[in-house]
């Protein structure tokens, strides 16, 4: 254990990112270019048509990862300085995997409008937004707000990139199951940022039988909630009207999706569930329920971890969604470019590959980003929202 965590703080000391120069001052004559009194042509030129500025800066390729630290991993409220070694570790990942520049962004404040006000008075200079780890509900107010006010795409992460990985997931296990998904009844249990765009994320892609559940019980159509995305999910045709605890709804149910808490799920209560249960358990660090007491009754298991078979990893969605986003330009993401992804992360899975223990590609599957980027940038032109189309790319 200390070799383990000495060599993880050796990784972190420093920090794990930098910034280099794309060509070297070595003299006189590369100074006046690159800076004065070269660089005042290139800024007359951007000052005259604001839209060079994707050309001729890092714009097109910077992304911001934003947070105020107020819930981070399973760790909570840990404030901007704790939560700078996980912003590093998301910028990491955006080189690493789809060589996209990010940098990230530590607020010292959890007021909603000085986040979105900061944001804005930074956004100049970054093709996107990240949000990440904001805490529910405000991350909903800032993220619509940001959406309207800025004409370059904002995600949060947490909500968006986990339910698009959970699709992606559920598409294949359907299909080990030969199932249907308008035909199905789901479980989502855990309505705060992640589940509620799940729950969204499935009624998009079909779902007509969907149970959100929340420590009080389940969610139900037609039903009165104080918070707007409940009582959004309450107008949807798709969610249920019978109430009801989490070990009554679960009865029948095809799909059990966990985001919650620990220990909840009970092998009798997969044992409940209709035939050739689906289970994604991915509370972390401990699952819903763990796959030794789940795998005896459940034809498909998945969770948020490394270390068993199919993990739902929001990490092979954001890297693809934002390359396509910034390459055309889109001025959001939308629902279409969520589903694209989705469907484009499943069909990274070969159907002769396909089965119960791999219905998920590795996120280190470079074919995964490839995929991604392509469906994402097609639906963003389809959608109309793209504001130009890659070179070489052919819809």
């Amino acid at each position: 254990m200390i070799d383990i965590t000495d060599r993880i703080f050796l990784a972190h000391q420093g920090g794990k990112i930098h910034t280099r120069p794309n060509l070297p001052i070595l003299n006189h004559d590369d100074l006046a270019r690159v800076y004065t009194p070269g660089v005042a042509q290139v800024c007359t030129a951007i000052h005259e048509d604001p839209e060079q500025v994707y050309a001729l800066t890092v714009k097109r390729n910077m992304v911001a990862v934003v947070t105020d630290g107020t819930a981070v991993l399973g760790l909570g409220n840990i404030g901007p300085y704790a939560a700078a070694p996980v912003m590093e570790g998301k910028a990491v990942l955006f080189k690493q995997l789809a060589g996209i520049n990010a940098f990230p962004i530590c607020l010292d404040t959890t007021d909603t409008e000085e986040i979105i006000r900061t944001v804005k008075a930074i956004a100049p200079i970054f093709g996107g937004i990240n949000l990440e780890d904001i805490s529910s509900p405000r991350c909903f107010e800032i993220e619509r707000r940001l959406e309207e006010e800025l004409d370059i795409p904002v995600f949060h992460d947490d909500q968006h990139g986990t339910a698009i990985v959970v699709l992606a997931g559920l598409i294949n296990a359907l299909k080990v199951t030969g199932k249907q998904i308008d035909h199905v009844r789901i479980v989502v249990n855990g309505v705060g940022a992640a589940g509620v765009s799940i729950c969204r994320m499935l009624l998009a892609a079909g779902a007509r039988h969907l149970v959100p559940v929340d420590q009080e019980g389940a969610l139900i159509r037609g039903g009165n909630y104080a918070h707007p995305k409940w009582q959004w999910l309450a107008g949807q045709s798709g969610v249920e009207d019978q109430p009801g605890t989490l070990q009554e709804v679960i009865a029948g149910a095809d799909v059990f999706i966990g985001v919650s808490r620990g220990g909840i799920l009970q092998p009798q209560d997969v044992q409940r569930m209709a035939p050739l249960p689906i289970v994604f358990a991915m509370a972390n660090p401990e699952p819903e329920i763990s796959p030794e007491l789940a795998l005896p009754y459940a034809r498909v298991y998945a969770t948020g971890r490394s270390d068993y078979p199919n993990q739902i990893n929001n990490v092979l969605a954001f890297p693809g969604i934002f390359k396509g986003a910034l390459e055309c330009r889109a001025q959001r993401i939308n629902d279409q470019m969520k589903l694209a992804a989705a469907q484009a992360i499943a069909a990274v899975v070969k159907d002769t590959e396909l089965n119960a223990a791999y219905i998920i590609p590795s996120l280190f599957n470079d074919q995964v980003v490839i995929k991604v980027r392509q469906a994402v940038i097609e639906a963003a032109v389809s959608s109309g929202i793209a504001k130009i189309i890659p070179p070489g790319f052919e819809i």
